[in-house]
């Protein structure tokens, strides 16, 4: 399962680490999740906790029950495990990381472009006369959170993909 919530990349890889241990252990419902992680991290709004707790699923960080409760998860937050469930579990990410694999920077709108035709038919009419604006920061934002899991480099003409368990030149 691919997960398409995708919050603001934080400062520091240290927040999605408390996001996590803010998750119970012993299941709660979704309002209790987003209120410890409102309360904990101080998030503005439920939609970004619930964002975050979203996210943290896609990460394999917390999980959903069979009962609909969330629970976290132990697995450890390093940052190969990130990238790699990042790249794997968020939707569009390898799309727009395959989209970085040139020689040559590549601007957001060139992998909007090439990412626009992956967007679900059904979200191009729920926000028909947006969907393009709503889905091109989407894009934007799995790049800021390439650049944050140091899977791709921000230049000032583009980004470029970057490959952690390679040896840069």
């Amino acid at each position: 399962m691919r997960f398409k919530l995708l919050p603001e990349p934080p400062a520091s890889l240290d927040l999605v680490a408390d996001a996590q241990r803010a998750v119970p252990l012993v299941p709660g419902s979704e309002d209790d999740c987003c209120a410890r992680l409102m309360r904990r991290l101080d998030f503005p709004s439920r939609d970004v906790a619930r964002t975050w707790l979203t996210f943290l699923r896609a990460l394999e960080l917390a999980r959903e029950t069979a009962s609909g409760s969330f629970v976290r998860e132990s697995t450890d937050p390093t940052e190969a495990h990130l990238r790699e469930a990042f790249h794997e579990r968020v939707y569009g990410a390898r799309e727009v990381l395959a989209a970085l694999d040139t020689d040559d920077p590549v601007d957001v709108d060139t992998v909007f472009a090439d990412f626009e035709e992956r967007v679900p038919v059904w979200e191009t009419h729920r926000a028909a006369e947006d969907w393009r604006d709503v889905w091109r920061e989407r894009v934007e934002r799995i790049l800021a959170w390439a650049v944050r899991l140091d899977l791709a480099a921000e230049r000032d003409d583009g980004y470029v993909r970057v490959h952690p368990d390679r040896e840069q030149a």
